[in-house]
């Protein structure tokens, strides 16, 4: 259980990318008050378990009712996090994760931010959704104990990200554009690696089909 949850944990954690999300959610808070904002991130970590959990079970189901084998989920989910993940790598890196501009003016005027955009797709967005998908593959050859170990992590991650948006106003002063663009870009990195990683074991799959 220990070794799912750790690879899971490190996975989720750098595909959902919090500090990434944090700019976002700064600017989306606008002038919100720090118990506001404390609701705000309670909310957002219980939405991205939920979303997160659902997928996790219930993707194969999807899945297997489109015909979509999982090794091409694993390859179209690895191209769109490592796209995800050059734009964690670009000159704006200190700007964190990045948003639509439709999306960000939607969520500007919103009253309420948490499950759109913040929850989905900002923190479970189509990358973390389709490694939750490919993760249940994997999990359940390792019986309960590595289900239960992936659920850990998933709520694991929704904490910290909690922990990491109630104190996003201290942290980002704390860090700065410099600080902000250099972790962006380690976590970019390891981002891309995991987006690569996920194509190539999607390849490998396949060939060994043929």
């Amino acid at each position: 259980m220990i070794e799912a949850f750790l690879g899971a944990f490190s996975a989720l954690f750098s595909v959902v990318n919090p500090l990434g999300a944090m700019p976002v959610f700064l600017m989306l808070s606008g002038d919100s008050s720090r118990l506001e904002r404390r609701n705000q991130s309670i909310k957002i970590a219980i939405y991205m378990v939920l979303i997160l959990v659902a997928f996790f079970f219930a993707g194969n189901l999807i899945l297997s009712f489109f015909g979509i084998a999982i090794d091409h989920v694993r390859i179209a989910g690895g191209l769109l996090i490592c796209s995800s993940a050059m734009t964690l790598l670009g000159k704006d890196a200190f700007k964190g994760k990045a948003l639509a501009k439709e999306v960000q003016e939607e969520g500007i005027h919103k009253e309420d931010i948490t499950f759109t955009p913040m929850a989905m797709p900002l923190l479970s967005g189509p990358g973390s959704i389709a490694l939750m998908i490919s993760m249940y593959g994997t999990a359940s050859s390792g019986g309960f104990i590595g289900i239960v170990g992936i659920l850990l992590a998933i709520v694991l991650v929704a904490f910290v990200t909690f922990l990491i948006l109630i104190f996003s106003v201290k942290l980002n002063k704390f860090l700065g554009k410099g600080g902000m663009a250099a972790l962006s870009r380690m976590m970019g990195f390891i981002t891309l690696s995991i987006g690569i990683s996920m194509i190539v074991n999607g390849l490998i799959s396949i060939f060994r089909l043929l």
